[in-house]
């Protein structure tokens, strides 16, 4: 049995902003089955504390106190403050050992993990992750009684620095373990002013180039690629796609000096929760086989939002509503979805410029489209359920999950080709067609003229219901579980513990 901590700054079900917290709550149980006992650690805070400490618990007479989770460590002065590490559990279809730093001088804060009310970030997320970084570095190393771990595994710029940690400054009386580090956005690097160096605890040696220096300053992700013993993105195209300067986003050549030990690897979802013949958030379940018990769920989302009810096409987003998610192109399009006799409901938030746009365009197209700004997830199950069509014109994508949550509802994936999206999407072309193998539609280039077309295909291929519903029934019969995915980083995770020689020079060809 292989022991491996998984370091994030968010987790499902207690904490989540985007598809790393999906990732890093369902692969615990995943992995189990492949010989890997998996613990989770995340920041505590006081959404993850509230779940940590349940209500007092009601018996005869008066309510009986809940046990407080138990304390496992202590660190007197942990980045200006005092710091425990809190043992409890993930909880649902989530089960698998959860350590939480509770550090109230750095998490206990009203906001998102990351920012404010207001939505600018912490001034201090340096310290705070650097943090989490040393924590989860000193659980991995060992040097918490009654811990062990074969291997550390570190999710994005929040745990980047807990490699570095490591290699240049393990905790004492620990031993080395292998790390490996995953990319889940390239375009959120953590960087900071070269004057918080000293405070990072970290010898003189680590300011260098194959530390944690970077143009100048300090390079939270980019010190975990240099000093991690592997890396992962979660798409295999993603991971060609980063060697490049239109997506390594200023790491190119750090990722082509790594080799063989970049690799990518797809995520999955969870089947249990994206389930549409068991789901109960839904107005109507349904299956593959049992598609005709769909179409309550298209009234059901027509009502919910407003939308006219007619038996054209009902398109859905799902996205954060910004640049990088193509959100911009899609208020050029607005116009020419529903000009084909197409609807819209969207459900996201994020940039306000954006916002503001497509509530123009949804006040020009009353009954046509419909917004709700903000995220729920009980919501985005039953647009999954009840859309037609997902759009998502990403510029870079890479791995993504709505598409993947789409294929599963037989809500028909219209996406951009890149990323993970090209991975798991395939175009409805008309050989694809014929062998039965089609699930979506691609499109090239994020611009209105390539998107436009690709909404005009989507509702070309609509109009032949019977190629339709065979693209439908083909995206539902994908296995995008986390199975397969399970299974391969179970075997990386073998291939550092077995072979600690690896780092730095592992070959470790085939993409998953």
């Amino acid at each position: 049995m292989i022991r491996v901590l998984s370091l994030a700054s968010e987790a499902v079900p207690l904490v989540k902003t985007g598809g790393l917290a999906d990732v890093v709550g369902a692969l615990p149980h995943a992995i189990a089955a492949h010989g890997v006992q998996m613990s989770v650690m995340i920041p505590g805070y006081p959404q993850v504390l509230t779940r940590l400490n349940p209500p007092a618990v009601k018996g005869k007479g008066k309510a009986r106190k809940a046990a407080a989770p138990p304390v496992v460590h202590e660190w007197k002065d942990l980045f200006g403050g005092p710091a425990r590490l809190l043992s409890g559990q993930l909880d649902g279809n989530h089960a698998g050992d959860l350590l939480v730093l509770d550090a109230p001088h750095l998490f206990n804060r009203d906001g998102s993990p990351y920012a404010d009310g207001s939505g600018r970030d912490w001034a201090d997320n340096w310290r705070r992750f650097a943090a989490l970084s040393r924590a989860g570095a000193d659980v991995a190393g060992g040097a918490v009684e009654g811990l062990s771990f074969d291997l550390l595994h570190a999710h994005d710029w929040q745990a980047g620095l807990a490699p570095a940690y490591l290699k240049f400054a393990p905790p004492a009386g620990g031993r080395s373990v292998p790390s490996i580090m995953t990319i889940h956005n390239m375009a959120f690097q953590g960087y900071y002013p070269a004057d918080i160096f000293p405070r990072l605890g970290l010898p003189p040696e680590a300011w260098a180039v194959n530390g944690v220096e970077y143009h100048g300053g300090v390079g939270f992700l980019k010190a975990g690629l240099e000093s991690a013993y592997g890396i992962t993105t979660v798409s295999p195209t993603y991971a060609l796609e980063i060697r490049s300067s239109q997506f390594g986003m200023g790491l190119e050549g750090l990722i082509q000096s790594r080799g063989d030990n970049v690799r990518g690897i797809v995520n999955g979802i969870d089947a249990q929760d994206w389930n549409p013949a068991e789901d109960k958030t839904i107005a109507a379940r349904f299956s593959a086989r049992a598609l005709s018990k769909r179409v309550a769920n298209k009234r059901a989302l027509e009502k919910e939002f407003g939308l006219d009810r007619d038996d054209g096409p009902l398109f859905i987003v799902v996205s954060r509503l910004t640049w990088q998610k193509g959100m911009d192109v899609l208020c050029e399009v607005l116009d020419h979805l529903v000009g084909l006799g197409g609807r819209l409901a969207l459900l996201g938030t994020g940039d306000a410029a954006l916002v503001s746009e497509l509530h123009r365009g949804a006040a020009r197209h009353a009954g046509r489209v419909s917004l709700r700004i903000g995220y729920d997830e009980a919501l985005a199950h039953r647009m999954q359920a009840g859309g037609d069509a997902i759009l998502v014109p990403s510029r870079f994508e890479p791995c993504g999950l709505t598409q993947l949550y789409g294929l599963a509802y037989g809500c028909v994936p219209v996406v951009a080709r890149t990323g993970g999206l090209a991975d798991t999407v395939v175009d409805a072309n008309l050989a694809a067609i014929k062998a039965g193998a089609a699930t979506g539609i691609q499109f090239a280039g994020v611009d209105y003229q390539n998107f436009a077309l690709g909404i005009t295909r989507a509702v070309d291929l609509y109009r032949q219901q019977d190629a339709w519903t065979e693209v439908r029934r083909a995206g539902m019969r994908m296995d995008f579980s986390w199975n397969q995915s399970a299974a391969a980083y179970a075997a990386l995770y073998r291939n550092y513990v077995e072979q600690p020689s690896l780092e730095g020079g592992a070959n470790l060809s085939g993409d998953q």
